[in-house]
């Protein structure tokens, strides 16, 4: 992207994280300079029929998504399941990629990454991935609890404490819209709507249904994903397996996820344990006030109006 286009963009200094980010509004969402222009470079990608690609919001459970995907697909070509699974010593991000931040690896080697994922709006995914009618699966989660993720990740990530990052601020930028990847409720939509012209592509996976559930859930993904579980397979436990193997707590306590770093780019590494923090339903009533609570629910209310999507 043309460094004069972002002259022209309009902009927002992130206050509650003192200056440190800013972001633009592009084609409707907002980015960072960098994250707009992998957004533009993932443009390049060449998907093809058999790929299968996992979209999310920040902190609406990517993490998980991918490692479960990663266990269904693969699960033929290891020996078993609870121990030979690269998400044993391998963060699920690096198995799993995000498509506009490891582009060139890749590009360089299609065949060892036939699962991607992206936080990239739909508008924003490369024309191939369309018109290559490749599988795509979008998770999504409550708002209160994603804002309130997206609040404690960001600012880790930074480096602030929760009494140098105010919350009511995150809280009033997100409530308008300016998140990285946001509007939330947009990025929603822009699939939602897609997912109706093209239901045969599309799978929605709603977190809190997954958490409630997983084993029903695990096994609708495993047949819209055309790896179906076998009458042996279930009888013999895999499908609990699996399910085990990617929990947040089994996930966590491995010491890969524990003490290692992802390099993003050349100049900044994210440490894996920013990606387990705590996965809890219901952890944004310790930060909402029951103004928050109210604006918020409203905000969804009319955003989500005329979809069977519950965001609250």
């Amino acid at each position: 992207m043309e460094e004069e286009l972002y002259k022209t963009l309009p902009k927002h200094t992130c206050t509650w994280l003192q200056g440190i980010v800013t972001l633009y509004k592009y084609q409707g969402f907002w980015n960072s300079q960098t994250f707009h222009e992998k957004s533009m470079l993932a443009q390049s990608y060449k998907a093809q029929p058999s790929d299968i690609l996992l979209c999310t919001y920040p902190k609406t459970g990517a993490t998980w998504l991918k490692a479960l995907t990663f266990a269904i697909v693969t699960r033929k070509k290891l020996d078993e399941v609870a121990s030979a699974n690269p998400l044993l010593t391998t963060l699920p991000h690096d198995c799993v990629p995000f498509l506009e931040n490891h582009l060139e690896k890749i590009k360089a080697n299609p065949s060892n990454y036939p699962i991607l994922g992206t936080h990239l709006p739909y508008s924003f995914l490369p024309k191939s991935v369309i018109a290559s009618n490749c599988k795509i699966v979008y998770m999504y989660r409550n708002i209160k609890d994603v804002i309130v993720s997206y609040y404690h990740f960001t600012r880790e990530l930074v480096s602030l404490s929760v009494e140098d990052a105010p919350f009511e601020e995150v809280f009033d930028e997100f409530s308008e819209g300016v998140s990285s990847y946001g509007p939330y409720w947009d990025h929603i939509l822009e699939y939602w709507k897609a997912s109706q012209e093209r239901p045969d592509i599309f799978h929605f996976v709603k977190y809190e249904d997954l958490k409630r559930d997983p084993r029903s859930n695990v096994k609708r993904l495993a047949e819209f994903l055309e790896y179906s579980f076998s009458i042996e397979e279930e009888k013999a436990g895999v499908v609990d397996d699996i399910i085990e193997l990617c929990s947040f707590d089994s996930l966590r306590n491995l010491e890969v996820n524990k003490t290692g770093k992802q390099q993003v780019d050349e100049h900044f590494a994210m440490e894996h344990r920013l990606f387990f923090r705590k996965a809890e339903d219901g952890d944004w009533k310790k930060h909402f006030t029951d103004e928050m609570e109210h604006t918020i629910d409203k905000l969804v209310d009319e955003k989500m109006s005329g979809t069977p999507l519950v965001l609250k």
